[in-house]
């Protein structure tokens, strides 16, 4: 496979997976508000902090509140990382390489592009986005199952796969260290009832609350990180995406598992084996945070690596450049 191809493949699935989370985290945050007490309206600004871009964000539009950050992270045209610009890029990517994937994908694709940015210019959705958000997250659902449907499991399918899981996984960590490091206003809200309300906050923004209440009996910290970071059969858990990033790049090189014969398969390998065999303790040990830090700068070093092992051709005519590389575009996204 041409990289070209492999490139925007790539990043046709990351940009429909980060629009999807931004959905899931603004729909979250929004029912949140409707039920924490008016001392603890303040969730809204550690979403534009997640962005990394929240120096942009003050620039343009001042105050975080529920309509700016709404705006910036959704709608905003200028804003690379908004859902807008997230889906107008995947369909740019889709469009490159409408000979590889199917037709079904290609006009699902282009039913949500048109969606999303008929959404943008009306004033009643902005206001009250809820069915905005669940539309989002519907349009990607009904993407990855025409894309797992209809393409053949060859190397642009685990491309495909690789992009996806590779964006769930920082995303899923994302979350987590939101509510850990941000949300919590002071130390006497531990165990409280608004603790409570966040953590399931947390669990619902990654579709996890059923599963977690099927493993579990109770909502503690420790067991909403174990679930969500070391979990090997919840499809958002960390650990699982991990893995199945690791056998998305094994199954496009032909490299036996547990061997590796470039940097993207040591680097995945070696957090897949470290994940296997970290518990909850040695993360809280460790330190929430400090683990979750730690875990995206790896995560973006996968990213790299990839990259350069797939992506990154040298062509003889300089002036011919590959696709930029995912550091510059997850920059949005890192501190």
């Amino acid at each position: 496979m041409l990289s070209r191809v492999a490139d925007a493949i790539y990043w046709m699935s990351r940009y429909i997976e980060r629009a999807e989370n931004l959905a899931r985290f603004m729909d979250v945050t929004f029912n949140l508000m409707l039920d924490l007490p008016q001392s603890h309206q303040n969730a809204w600004a550690p979403l534009v902090y997640t962005t990394g871009d929240h120096e942009y964000f003050r620039e343009k539009y001042g105050d975080a509140n529920q309509s700016s950050v709404i705006e910036f992270l959704a709608f905003d045209q200028d804003y690379p990382g908004s859902i807008r610009s997230c889906v107008k890029f995947a369909r740019e990517n889709a469009r490159s390489v409408r000979e590889t994937i199917s037709s079904e994908m290609w006009e699902q694709l282009n039913l949500f592009y048109y969606m999303v940015r008929e959404a943008s210019a009306n004033d009643r959705i902005k206001a009250s986005p809820l069915d905005f958000f669940q539309e989002i997250k519907q349009a990607s659902h009904l993407f990855k199952g025409i894309t797992d449907a209809t393409m053949s499991r060859g190397e642009g399918w685990n491309f495909s796969r690789l992009g996806r899981l590779l964006e769930r996984a920082d995303k899923t960590s994302r979350i987590l260290d939101v509510k850990y490091y941000l949300l919590l206003p002071t130390v006497h809200d531990v165990g409280s009832p608004t603790d409570d309300l966040q953590w399931q906050a947390v669990l619902r923004s990654v579709s996890a609350m059923e599963m977690y209440s099927k493993q579990f009996h109770a909502i503690t910290p420790s067991k909403v990180a174990q679930f969500l970071i070391l979990d090997r059969h919840f499809p958002r858990a960390i650990n699982y995406s991990v893995t199945g990033v690791e056998h998305a790049l094994h199954a496009i090189s032909g490299t036996p598992m547990d061997t590796f014969r470039n940097s993207a398969e040591q680097r995945v390998g070696q957090l897949r084996s470290e994940l296997a065999y970290t518990t909850v303790d040695d993360v809280i040990q460790q330190g929430l945070h400090e683990f979750l830090d730690l875990l995206q700068t790896k995560l973006n070093k996968i990213g790299a690596a990839v990259h350069e092992t797939f992506i990154a051709v040298k062509p003889v005519d300089t002036s011919v450049q590959s696709q930029e590389n995912g550091y510059q575009r997850q920059s949005i996204f890192t501190r």
